[in-house]
């Protein structure tokens, strides 16, 4: 059986998560205001598609690929984007809730994250070179063994991130953001 390919195709409210989307390839696409919590989106291509006002959260992404593509005002608690297909894997978020979602070794070579949620969020062993986390909430989320080299942190709080354990070099951070560079010296800025 030959898989489907749905090309500039606009879905609009529309609950996934009773009706699961077809297994497929879909490129040019906007999903508006769609619900998939904890649908199955296993092994589906998403190729230059949008994401606006969606629920994704709890979402099974194993093998599931997002080539270029842009998550806004976006419900996206606890998915596992470690489990998505690596190949030309390239998102951006604005205005998301990415809140205990893992990145866990997933390279995100300028990467967008703006006027987002990512608490208690996991980067362990990611690539995240020349990102952008611009005015998001960083509470509790994990840098460890994180590639964080021209990352841009200026306008975000909240992190904790040591950099002897991260590859920080040429990272950008505002003067109030140093305390979370030196959390784990239990001292304190004044």
């Amino acid at each position: 059986m030959e898989r489907p390919y749905i090309e500039d195709q606009l879905f609009d409210k529309t609950d996934f998560s009773e009706k699961a989307l077809a297994e497929g390839d879909y490129e040019g696409c906007s999903f508006t205001n769609c619900n998939f919590s904890s649908a199955d989106l296993a092994k589906i291509n998403f190729t230059d598609c949008q994401f606006t006002g969606c629920n994704l959260s709890l979402a099974k992404l194993s093998q599931t690929t997002f080539n270029d593509v842009a998550f806004k005002d976006c419900k996206l608690l606890g998915l596992h984007f470690d489990t998505c297909n690596e190949f030309l894997f390239t998102v951006d978020f604005d205005n998301c809730n990415l809140d205990m979602c893992s990145f866990y070794k997933r390279k995100m070579k300028n990467t967008s994250f703006k006027n987002s949620s990512l608490q208690e969020t996991d980067f362990t062993g990611a690539d995240l070179t020349g990102a952008t986390f611009d005015n998001c909430n960083l509470s509790r989320t994990v840098f460890d063994n994180t590639i964080l080299e021209k990352a841009d942190f200026r306008n975000s709080y909240n992190y904790s991130i040591d950099p002897e354990i991260n590859r920080i070099k040429k990272a950008r951070f505002s003067s109030s953001g140093i305390a979370g560079l030196l959390h784990k010296y239990d001292i304190k800025i004044d």
